[in-house]
């Protein structure tokens, strides 16, 4: 992956992390890495832990950042989400699984889209 799409990445992860502390979420864990893959951000939106896919992009020339967020990824996301309540023994929480959509245009408004239960977990 390429210096530009590590950066970008990075600024659409801290714009929703941002973004959902405004709104009252609790930020747990950033990147957190299993060897099956990563969940962007991890948090807690009142009692309900709360795994957070962050898709950004700086145009919709290839559809909106969240259309990214595939099966496969979903997937992989559910299995590192049952490593780590696996790890924290969280088996008795709610949980959901949102994507935090980021467009950053060239010129013009940043635009955040927040898509809360996105998907259901897929093992």
């Amino acid at each position: 992956m390429s210096k530009t799409r590590i950066t970008l990445g990075r600024q659409g992860e801290d714009l929703a992390t941002d973004y959902l502390k405004t709104r009252g979420y609790k930020i747990l864990v950033r990147n957190y890495r299993q060897k099956t893959g990563e969940i962007d951000i991890i948090a807690r939106d009142g009692e309900c832990l709360v795994f957070i896919e962050v898709k950004t992009r700086t145009s919709i020339l290839f559809g909106q950042p969240y259309e990214a967020v595939t099966q496969k990824k979903q997937r992989q996301i559910s299995r590192v989400a049952l490593d780590y309540i696996t790890r924290n023994k969280l088996h008795n929480k709610a949980m959901r699984f949102d994507v935090v959509s980021v467009l950053i245009p060239a010129h013009g408004k940043i635009e955040i889209n927040h898509l809360p239960a996105c998907f259901e977990a897929m093992l």
